[in-house]
Protein backbone atom coordinates (compact mmCIF):
# COMPACT_ATOMS: atom_id res chain seq x y z
CA UNK A 1 0.00 0.00 0.00
CA UNK A 2 1.51 3.79 -0.36
CA UNK A 3 2.15 5.14 2.24
CA UNK A 4 0.53 8.46 1.24
CA UNK A 5 -2.52 7.13 1.28
CA UNK A 6 -4.81 6.11 4.04
CA UNK A 7 -6.25 2.54 4.95
CA UNK A 8 -9.76 1.91 4.26
CA UNK A 9 -12.09 1.23 7.51
CA UNK A 10 -15.55 -0.04 7.72
CA UNK A 11 -16.26 3.23 8.86
CA UNK A 12 -14.88 5.24 5.84
CA UNK A 13 -16.92 2.96 3.87
CA UNK A 14 -20.60 3.88 5.36
CA UNK A 15 -19.33 7.75 5.18
CA UNK A 16 -18.59 7.73 1.62
CA UNK A 17 -22.02 5.56 1.37
CA UNK A 18 -24.00 7.93 3.00
CA UNK A 19 -22.32 10.85 1.58
CA UNK A 20 -23.49 9.76 -2.57
CA UNK A 21 -26.87 8.45 -0.82
CA UNK A 22 -27.66 12.05 0.86
CA UNK A 23 -28.52 10.90 4.23
CA UNK A 24 -26.09 10.37 7.43
CA UNK A 25 -23.41 7.23 8.09
CA UNK A 26 -25.68 6.23 11.23
CA UNK A 27 -28.86 5.72 8.85
CA UNK A 28 -27.00 2.74 7.13
CA UNK A 29 -26.82 -0.53 8.62
CA UNK A 30 -23.99 -3.03 8.14
CA UNK A 31 -27.04 -5.38 7.04
CA UNK A 32 -28.88 -3.12 4.80
CA UNK A 33 -29.70 -3.40 0.96
CA UNK A 34 -27.50 -0.80 -0.10
CA UNK A 35 -29.52 -1.67 -3.30
CA UNK A 36 -32.59 -1.19 -1.77
CA UNK A 37 -31.42 2.50 -0.45
CA UNK A 38 -31.22 3.59 -3.92
CA UNK A 39 -27.80 2.74 -4.53
CA UNK A 40 -27.13 2.32 -8.30
CA UNK A 41 -24.07 0.96 -10.24
CA UNK A 42 -22.63 4.54 -11.14
CA UNK A 43 -22.57 5.52 -7.54
CA UNK A 44 -20.61 2.17 -7.00
CA UNK A 45 -18.39 2.59 -9.71
CA UNK A 46 -17.62 6.18 -7.73
CA UNK A 47 -17.36 4.93 -4.45
CA UNK A 48 -14.50 1.48 -6.15
CA UNK A 49 -12.81 4.61 -7.74
CA UNK A 50 -12.23 6.23 -4.33
CA UNK A 51 -11.76 3.51 -3.22
CA UNK A 52 -9.11 2.49 -4.75
CA UNK A 53 -7.11 5.50 -4.19
CA UNK A 54 -6.23 4.07 -0.82
CA UNK A 55 -3.84 1.45 -2.64
CA UNK A 56 -6.18 -1.47 -2.62
CA UNK A 57 -6.76 -3.52 -5.67
CA UNK A 58 -10.15 -3.61 -5.43
CA UNK A 59 -12.42 -3.84 -8.62
CA UNK A 60 -16.15 -3.33 -9.21
CA UNK A 61 -17.17 -6.75 -9.70
CA UNK A 62 -16.42 -7.16 -6.59
CA UNK A 63 -18.83 -5.23 -5.05
CA UNK A 64 -21.20 -6.08 -7.47
CA UNK A 65 -21.64 -9.06 -6.47
CA UNK A 66 -22.97 -8.30 -2.64
CA UNK A 67 -25.44 -5.56 -1.73
CA UNK A 68 -24.65 -5.18 1.95
CA UNK A 69 -22.06 -3.15 3.62
CA UNK A 70 -21.23 -6.01 5.84
CA UNK A 71 -20.23 -8.02 2.71
CA UNK A 72 -18.42 -5.60 1.08
CA UNK A 73 -16.59 -5.06 4.19
CA UNK A 74 -15.90 -8.93 4.22
CA UNK A 75 -14.19 -8.40 0.45
CA UNK A 76 -12.05 -5.42 1.45
CA UNK A 77 -10.68 -7.16 4.20
CA UNK A 78 -9.74 -9.98 2.02
CA UNK A 79 -8.04 -7.90 0.06
CA UNK A 80 -6.06 -6.05 3.16
CA UNK A 81 -4.92 -9.23 4.28
CA UNK A 82 -3.48 -10.38 0.69
CA UNK A 83 -1.62 -7.30 0.48
CA UNK A 84 0.03 -8.11 3.91
CA UNK A 85 0.80 -11.51 3.36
Amino acid sequence: MNATTETLTLERMRADVARVLDCQAADIGDDDNLIDLDLDSMRMLGLVLAWGNTGLPLEFSQLAEHTTLRQWWAVVQQLQASQTA
